[in-house]
């Protein structure tokens, strides 16, 4: 029984539907990363600034992903277990807190269902064997990293780096590329945004990205190989570019205000996981 839902070839059903039960789990602890780790690094912030003046620290209670509990932002009641079950909880509520009636953004059942439909996916894709049960955790973090970046644009080191460091592990026998291909792939896909930071920078003398790109392609070069870097930054950057236009038209986004660049990092990324080689020779082709 174990080797049938752990070593399952691709195309199977019941180690897919245990994959998107396990996703809309995660999706619901994804839920409070996306929210808390920015809080938590604006709350380290804030305590070293105090250390720096003398001051006494302005945060002094435990915040982490698991401690305190889960609560109403408008009024403070607890989370139960039973209001916090994957998309179920939310459909049964109405959208709403039980204790306010306040309403409960859209947005935590979405990210829920994706994580839950994306991870069913991968392992009926790619199967339930080391390499297809590595896809989950690469989907789970860019997940995590584009909702981030959209509220905060900022991608954090502790996400950016796991994802690095475990893209190396998993091709230490060749799990998606050679190894030698994800070293090179970690360091091209980072001196590659550095670099054009840089001349846009000095250019312009702007800011055209943050270091968290730099280290999110670096980490899909670990996964994916250095091969595979010109397709991402090309797909990534044409479609940042359309969304970008369409919001200065259409929604009146001024042309000064930034635009995070992650999340299309984290969607061409994605694809080039899926796609792979038949991706980059369409993208070469039509170029």
């Amino acid at each position: 029984m174990l080797d049938f839902l752990l070593f399952a070839q691709p195309g199977k059903i019941y180690p897919a539907a245990i994959a998107g039960i396990l996703g809309l789990l995660i999706g619901s602890f994804l839920n409070v990363v996306i929210y808390r780790i920015p809080k938590m690094m604006q709350r380290e912030s804030d305590n070293y600034i105090a250390e720096e003046l003398g001051k006494a620290p302005p945060h002094t209670d435990r915040f982490n992903l698991i401690v305190p509990r889960s609560a109403c932002p408008h009024c403070g009641h607890l989370i139960s277990a039973l209001e916090n079950v994957p998309v179920f909880s939310y459909l049964f509520l109405g959208g709403k807190c039980s204790a306010c009636k306040a309403r409960i953004p859209w947005r935590y059942p979405l990210i829920e269902l994706a994580t839950g439909l994306l991870s069913a996916f991968l392992i009926w894709r790619f199967g339930s064997g080391l390499t297809g049960l590595a896809t989950l955790p690469f989907a789970w973090l860019l997940l995590a990293m584009t909702f981030i970046d959209l509220d905060t644009q900022f991608l954090p080191d502790d996400l950016t780096y796991s994802l690095l460091w475990l893209g190396l592990l998993v091709n230490l026998k060749g799990g998606f590329v050679p190894l030698q291909d994800a070293v090179i792939g970690a360091a091209t896909g980072y001196l590659a945004l550095w670099s054009i930071y840089w001349l846009f920078k000095l250019t312009t003398g702007k800011e055209g990205m943050g270091y968290g790109d730099f280290k999110l392609l670096a980490a899909l070069g670990a996964w994916l190989g250095w091969t595979m870097l010109p397709a991402i930054i090309l797909l990534s950057s044409a479609v940042g570019a359309v969304v970008g236009i369409g919001l200065i038209l259409f929604a009146k986004h001024g042309r000064d205000k930034p635009i995070p660049f992650g999340p299309y990092l984290a969607a061409a990324g994605m694809l080039a996981l899926l796609a792979g080689k038949p991706l980059s020779q369409f993208l070469y082709g039509f170029l």
